[in-house]
């Protein structure tokens, strides 16, 4: 396992890393601001959900065959950009009545929170290279079995992803609270979320295979 050095380099390399905010942390931000603090805090865990899949892929040796493929990684690539498309031209699409009368915003499930969460990290395959690339760095074949060591990394990964992340989420969700009550506010949201899923698939096309 990897010494008490390692994983404090580790942690601090993973916090660098987490707090510039990236295209999870745009879909966490755009649901809390959306739907509250509730729905971003379940927005965190789906995403990170789907990041245990990943550092599970690459404790198995999945992401190396993953980056090896150019064919596998425009496979996953392009699947993730339609599902962000089709996201986006929702929202933009979606019409609702105007002017500044206070409306009740439709609120999502818990379980369709999540779960668009979780795919939204699971087809993105830069996460799956992000952890290729990362987590070998810390890790030392003489201390031991390599996989069990990615599977701590990563898991110590997810830990602080979460706590980063659920940090966006309180903060944009209270800065958020005057926009959610007017109907010309929900669309000015809908609006950008369109945008924000829009932009997402738009930096997915330019990762290389």
């Amino acid at each position: 396992m990897p010494d008490i050095t390692t994983l404090a380099l580790f942690c601090a390399a993973t916090l660098g890393l987490l707090i510039v905010p990236g295209p999870a942390v745009l879909y966490i931000v755009t649901r809390s601001v959306a739907q509250g603090r509730g729905a971003g805090m379940i927005s965190v865990l789906g995403v990170h959900a789907g990041s245990l899949v990943h550092v599970a892929a690459a404790a198995l040796g999945i992401s190396a065959l993953l980056a090896a493929s150019a064919t596998a990684f425009t496979v996953v690539k392009y699947v993730g950009v339609a599902y962000l498309l089709w996201l986006g031209v929702r929202k933009l699409m979606r019409r609702g009545s105007t002017g500044d009368t206070p409306v009740e915003l439709p609120v999502q499930t818990r379980r369709r929170l999540f779960w668009e969460g979780f795919v939204v990290n699971v087809l993105n395959p830069k996460t799956a290279i992000f952890f290729l690339a990362f987590l070998p760095q810390f890790v030392h074949p003489e201390a031991g079995p390599v996989g069990p060591q990615i599977l701590l990394l990563g898991l110590l990964w997810v830990v602080l992803g979460v706590a980063s992340d659920g940090a966006y989420a309180l903060l944009s969700s209270a800065l958020a609270g005057r926009l959610r009550g007017s109907a010309r506010a929900r669309r000015r949201l809908d609006v950008g979320s369109g945008l924000v899923y829009l932009g997402m698939a738009a930096w997915l096309t330019t990762e290389k295979a």
